[in-house]
């Protein structure tokens, strides 16, 4: 079924909270159908201008009338002026007690209208780092600003910014599959899921999609410490697998083997490693590589340049 989805604007929202999560939206299509519908629609129905002087144009009024499946709450500066608005905490209170499969999902400090509105109390809930003092005012919401995202039942929050792109991947995983979710993620060239701890260059999207969630684990183990030894023993030790048939479903899943996969991630945590300017023998070691020569060899590979030559042609 096409779900469709209300998307609050108000003056001073932050647009990427609204454009990112939209156009994964967006991207998710069967059959040359997209599986999502987009309506915009602010408290008044009038148009706003967004936190970066773009001015958009509503589709309508936010209203309890809506028929949609689901409600996107962006964040932005504009949050704070909306906490106060009454009308759009009575939607949002008619939303949370409609039967059905309806969704409250919030982006950014948009999780901060819904702890207003008071249908975050007692669930666990996360928002932009930068709003952990506003926080203090919903004690009965279990925040947790580590979490880049939470979902309870029907109500989803999100970090901010790209999270909820992020966030919005996750839900179509869960509405159309993971075939879908992964034609929208390689659509955009983001990561599918991204965990707390792990570095940006963290999960590679095939990685989310293996058959099994043994090598799912293993493989962000692996991309969160890729100084480890990760030798096929070990590698086979730790996912609790024999060498042959972890070697089979690395080829099943990544379409690689488990050294390829190793060293294309031993590669890309260096590759940040060098934008910070840090030496080569420490981004050799901080990356897995152990040595120099291992480092140098694997970018030839990759990229067909020496790793002194990688900055200048790939910078």
């Amino acid at each position: 079924m096409i779900r469709t989805i209300d998307v609050l604007l108000f003056d001073d929202v932050n647009l990427l909270d609204v454009s990112g999560p939209v156009q994964a939206f967006g991207a998710a299509v069967i059959d040359a159908r997209s599986q999502y519908t987009m309506r915009y629609v602010s408290p008044n129905g009038q148009p706003v201008r967004a936190a970066c002087g773009l001015r958009i144009v509503a589709d309508g009024q936010l209203s309890t009338r809506s028929n949609s499946d689901d409600l996107l709450i962006p964040g932005g500066k504009g949050v704070d002026a909306i906490l106060k608005h009454a009308s759009v905490q009575e939607v949002i209170q008619d939303r949370a007690a409609r039967e059905g499969h309806g969704r409250l999902i919030s982006v950014c400090s948009g999780a901060l209208i819904l702890a207003a509105a008071g249908v975050l109390d007692g669930r666990p809930a996360t928002t932009h780092w930068s709003r952990s003092a506003e926080t203090r005012q919903y004690e009965n919401v279990l925040w947790d600003l580590d979490l880049i995202s939470t979902s309870e039942e029907r109500i989803f929050t999100s970090a901010g910014v790209t999270t909820g792109i992020d966030l919005a991947l996750a839900i179509i995983r869960a509405d159309c599959g993971p075939k879908v979710a992964l034609a929208a993620a390689r659509e955009l060239v983001v990561q599918l899921r991204r965990t707390g701890g792990q570095s940006q260059y963290a999960i590679h999207l095939a990685g989310q999609f293996t058959r099994d969630d043994t090598l799912t684990r293993l493989i962000e183990q692996v991309v969160s410490q890729p100084q480890l030894d990760w030798s096929l023993n070990a590698l086979s030790q730790a996912a609790g697998m024999n060498p042959r048939t972890l070697s089979r479903h690395f080829q099943r899943d990544l379409q690689e083997s488990p050294a390829q996969f190793v060293e294309r991630i031993r590669v890309d945590h260096a590759r940040g490693l060098l934008f910070e300017n840090l030496p080569f023998k420490q981004v050799a070691a901080d990356s897995g590589f152990g040595d120099l020569q291992r480092m140098r060899r694997a970018f030839q590979r990759r990229f067909g340049v020496h790793v002194s030559e990688y900055l200048s042609s790939f910078g």
